[in-house]
C-alpha cells in the first residue's frame, strides 16, 4: 500500500469489479486515512474521533502519512523483498494464566 501511495496510484488497490461503484477522491481518503493509522508512533496515529471526522468531512486537508517501519517492497518479477527500518520498543508481551476456583 504504502508503495502504491508514494507512487501515486493508489487507486491500483482497488478491485477491478468495483470500478464503476466508487468515487476515487473517497477511496483515495480513505486510503490515507489508513495509512495515518499504521503510522510507527502512537502520537503521529489519530485518535478514533479523528478518524472518523476525516472521513466525513471530505473537504478538510489532511496530514501526509510517513512511510511505516514495515512494508513489503515489491522487486523484480513476483518475489517482494521486506523492508525493515530499525524501530526497538519495550512492548513486551504477557502471558495471563486463568487459575480456576
Amino acid at each position: 500500500v504504502w508503495i502504491l501511495w508514494r507512487e501515486g496510484r493508489a487507486l491500483e488497490l482497488m478491485d477491478t469489479c468495483l470500478r464503476d461503484c466508487f468515487d476515487e477522491s473517497q477511496a483515495l481518503r480513505c486510503i490515507q486515512v489508513g495509512l495515518l493509522c499504521v503510522q510507527t508512533h502512537s502520537e503521529e496515529k489519530p485518535a478514533m474521533s479523528s478518524v472518523v471526522f476525516m472521513l466525513s468531512n471530505e473537504g478538510g486537508a489532511l496530514p501526509q502519512p510517513k512511510q511505516p517501519d514495515f512494508f513489503a517492497e515489491r522487486g523484480s518479477g513476483t518475489d517482494a523483498a521486506l523492508c525493515i527500518k530499525e524501530h526497538h520498543t519495550e512492548n513486551q508481551p504477557y502471558i495471563t494464566e486463568l487459575d480456576p476456583r
